[in-house]
């Protein structure tokens, strides 16, 4: 057990809030402004120790992306070479160093695990996971996550896991690791056939060095927290349990909700928490507790989001919130700022169940053939077996 005060350390500076594409760009910062106003106001701060970003630390970057690429983020032009000017990733003023002091938050999130005494560390600024490693793409600059998997990597880690539970597929990540044996990434995500980028079918499992350790599930439209958390424990589990990771990273976009404007699933906001103490249980199961979590998507800034990671880092700091609790009144008259009636409780009033793969996979359901095409596809790499119990 760590010597420290706390358990859980939350990397966090207002100079995080630098990464702003601008007024109107789905990736407000206000968002983000607002996930530690609701944990302050809501007493959660009071469980971590609050540790602020290391000044940007440009070798970081430089580990995961080209020199080049790097160059032109500097240069702080449109180049579309590089993805930079488009709608997507529009060029602010400071954003080489704004990106950078993400990737630093980030990084410092593994030290603090990895050697800092720390069981879980949290960046909810954090988790940019389509910057590719000579371009920008989806609102994402330097690859924050994998920066993360990268220091760890090279300082002793032998086995790091990293699960995805954006909307979106995480492309970033699983691109730098795809060939490296040592990293089993696992995204679960919207079908790429109905939404950006397109990408993470299931049988993208690997390169000829590691198969299997690229992990798809590839989730219909429409999705609810009954079907996510049915393909979540059908796959990540005996995953984790077969890979034994030295540490475990987690990247917390919560566009997963019914309400988010860039997507079509239908989680809600107690589906999300349930993922978040989902994977903070297999944490300790399988990664000797140490956890990286850090945020993602979202886009619906102050009824989602804020409420959603504020269970993140409670979460994390094992002091749960009991989905009934209300939202603080100053946390609302902050958030009327964006949404006119904020959230009064932190719960959407939902109560997820799901069913569980033994009792039979259903290949008419849309849900359970992705979980099987994902099973078919890497379960066999792992020495895994596929469930036999598929109705016919």
């Amino acid at each position: 057990m760590t010597s420290v005060e706390h358990s859980t350390v939350l990397i966090w500076s207002p100079e995080l809030l630098r990464y702003d594409f601008g007024p109107g760009h789905p990736l407000a910062p206000v968002r983000v402004a607002l996930t530690i106003q609701l944990a302050e106001a809501i007493g959660v701060l009071a469980s971590v120790r609050l540790t602020p970003v290391p000044e940007p630390d440009d070798t970081l970057a430089a580990a995961i992306h080209t020199a080049e690429y790097i160059a032109a983020v500097r240069a702080e032009q449109p180049n579309l070479r590089y993805g930079l000017g488009t709608g997507d990733v529009p060029v602010f003023p400071g954003m080489h160093d704004a990106a950078t002091r993400i990737v630093t938050a980030s990084v410092e999130a593994a030290r603090a695990v990895w050697t800092g005494g720390y069981r879980h560390a949290v960046n909810v600024a954090g988790g940019l996971h389509h910057a590719m490693p000579n371009a920008a793409s989806g609102f994402c600059v330097y690859n924050d996550p994998a920066a993360a998997i990268r220091w760890l990597l090279d300082h002793g880690a032998e086995r790091v896991a990293y699960v995805d539970i954006d909307v979106h597929h995480g492309d970033g990540v699983q691109a730098m690791f795809y060939d490296d044996p040592r990293v089993l990434t696992i995204s679960l995500h919207q079908d790429g056939r109905t939404l950006f980028p397109g990408t993470g079918a299931p049988t993208e499992s690997g390169g000829p060095h590691a198969r299997g350790h690229a992990v798809n599930v590839a989730l219909p439209p429409g999705t609810d927290d009954a079907g996510w958390l049915r393909a979540f424990h059908a796959v990540v589990p005996p995953l984790l349990r077969a890979f034994r990771p030295d540490v475990l990273v987690s990247q917390h976009g919560c566009d997963t909700h019914r309400l988010d404007p860039l997507a079509q699933l239908n989680l809600t906001l107690d589906g999300q928490r349930t993922a978040h103490a989902a994977i903070h249980r297999l944490a300790h199961m399988f990664a000797n507790g140490r956890w990286v979590a850090t945020g993602g998507g979202g886009y619906v800034l102050a009824r989602v989001v804020p409420r959603s990671w504020t269970h993140l880092i409670a979460e994390a700091a094992g002091a749960s919130i009991p989905p009934e609790t209300p939202t603080p009144e100053s946390w609302r008259t902050a958030a009327r700022a964006v949404e006119p009636s904020p959230p009064q409780t932190m719960t959407d009033g939902a109560e997820p169940a799901w069913r569980e793969v033994a009792d039979g996979l259903d290949p008419a359901d849309p849900v359970d053939r992705a979980i099987l095409a994902t099973m078919r596809e890497v379960f066999p790499y792992h020495g895994l077996f596929v469930p036999n119990n598929v109705k016919n």
